[in-house]
């Protein structure tokens, strides 16, 4: 988790530059997404407690190595990135967790999709208006351009969600010790 923080961290400062997209996507926008898969793994195989420590402990890891990593503290919009990426980071993992435990009982895709459909809109919405508001960086576009290609990944993150789920024992029904569709 803390790994994909910081890849994130780091490549959402860079803007995508193929097909005239500097204006409207970063990097960042396609490994942050997985972050809502590690946590949702966590939830449905070990229930809501285990997912908050996860997320704990990647918000622990992820804001010390974007500190030592990719924080340049002579640029205010990098410490912005460091100081936005752990509040968005927080709060959409925390409302990820807690929307996709309201909805583990649903179909097998309603709780990853919900919660992370809402992750990362707050994420996205927290992360860019802290990082970039009053910089002169165009951050509703790259904002808006971001969740376009972040919601799109969530959709594809389905797929390796539906494949692992047959591999993990959902631990917190031991009456169903593999949940089904």
């Amino acid at each position: 988790m803390g790994i994909v923080v910081v890849l994130s961290n780091y490549l959402v400062q860079f803007p995508v530059q193929q097909f005239g997209l500097s204006e409207i996507l970063t990097y960042g926008a396609f490994s942050y997404p997985v972050t809502f898969l590690i946590t949702d793994l966590a939830n449905r195989a070990y229930g809501k407690a285990v997912a908050r420590k996860v997320v704990y402990l990647g918000f622990i890891i992820g804001i010390l190595l974007t500190l030592f990593v990719s924080t340049n503290f002579k640029d205010i919009i990098s410490i912005r990135i460091a100081i936005g990426s752990g509040v968005a980071f927080f709060i959409a993992q925390n409302l990820d967790v807690q929307v996709f435990d309201r909805f583990r009982k649903k179909n097998w895709y309603v709780a990853p999709l919900t919660s992370s459909i809402l992750g990362s809109v707050t994420d996205t919405f927290l992360f860019f208006s802290i990082a970039f508001y009053a910089t002169g960086v165009p951050w509703v576009s790259l904002a808006m351009g971001d969740l376009a290609v972040k919601l799109f990944i969530t959709l594809l993150m389905l797929i390796p969600f539906r494949l692992l789920l047959n591999k993990i024992r959902d631990y917190t029904d031991n009456s169903n010790p593999r949940v089904e569709s």
